[in-house]
């Protein structure tokens, strides 16, 4: 065990909590500078800081089990079994998850931003249209006929696209 008295382990608890969520902060500052100065719209913004305190907050957990005396072994057993029961729950929408990391992808990485024409070089179903939003899950893209499409993250990644014309409004920011 790693500390003794429980006096100990609530004052490490403490500690941890607080870096883990001082770390946060800083992190959350970041994006949310990165993401103005790159024109990207406030909801995207929300949903990248969203992913990052999530997950501090459950390596927080998996920290404090150990500040408690929780042996590796135990851990091991409840991690394996939640993963596998996640791996068999998720095996049928494994797409889900591609389309969230692509999501988070193309928030650091993507070119494009909400008010660009772009081309999409899709050999079944090319097309022209202005990107409305960037959602976790998908593109919302505008027509030059109004209709709106849905297209998926993970395909917007995998196909060529080209930059066709910026037409962004002062609101979308």
């Amino acid at each position: 065990m790693l500390f003794i008295t429980p006096k100990n382990q609530l004052i490490t608890a403490t500690i941890v909590f607080g870096v883990l969520f001082l770390i946060g902060f800083i992190t959350n500052l970041i994006i949310k500078r990165n993401g103005k100065k790159s024109g990207i719209v406030k909801a995207r913004i929300n949903l990248i800081c969203r992913y990052v305190s999530v997950s501090l907050f459950l390596l927080g957990l998996l920290i404090e089990a150990f500040v408690f005396g929780v042996k590796l072994e135990d851990v091991v057993v409840i991690f394996s079994s939640v993963f596998a029961i996640l791996g068999i729950a998720l095996f049928a929408t494994w797409s889900v998850l591609s389309n969230v990391t692509s999501g988070i992808i193309l928030f650091f990485s993507y070119p494009y931003k909400v008010g660009d024409k772009i081309k999409i070089h899709d050999n079944d179903l090319p097309m022209e249209a202005i990107i409305e939003d960037i959602r976790a899950f998908q593109l919302q893209l505008r027509l030059e006929n109004g209709d709106l499409v849905t297209y998926p993250n993970s395909l917007i990644l995998q196909k060529p696209v080209t930059l066709i014309g910026t037409f962004r409004s002062s609101s979308t920011y």
